[in-house]
């Protein structure tokens, strides 16, 4: 299977959970703000990784075990959406990368507004 299908399939199927989370799921503890970041079909289509973005570190855990446990459901509704011989074992994942951005962010914008003029004149001109 070349690698361009198994790309468009794992695309579509982060498109579909993503919107499967939204629409049908309907627990508590899926709220507040979150995003599906990406998914990753292995070639055989049996198992796919889905990595979950939260961004309020309080939510992360309830948000990750309701998905947990409503993962057969998840899977049942995406083998309905997608015509694909196998529905793929769901696997979620926190993912962090969206939270280290931001903090990396905020680093930078301290060191560049705590950083002196290279070139020793006053920053203060009349």
């Amino acid at each position: 299977m070349s690698y361009q299908r198994i790309d468009r399939i794992s695309e579509e199927v982060r498109r579909e959970v993503d919107a499967i989370i939204r629409e049908e799921l309907h627990d508590p503890r899926v709220c507040g703000t979150y995003s599906v970041t990406r998914a990753e079909v292995t070639g055989d289509l049996r198992y796919a990784k889905i990595y979950i973005s939260v961004l309020e570190d309080d939510r992360r855990e309830g948000l990750m075990e309701a998905l947990k446990n409503a993962k057969g459901y998840i899977r049942h509704a995406l083998g309905k959406r997608m015509i694909i011989r196998y529905t793929p074992e769901l696997i979620f994942v926190s993912d962090k990368n969206i939270e280290y951005g931001v903090h990396i962010a905020k680093v930078l914008a301290e060191t560049v507004g705590t950083e002196e003029p290279a070139d020793g004149s006053d920053a203060q001109e009349s």
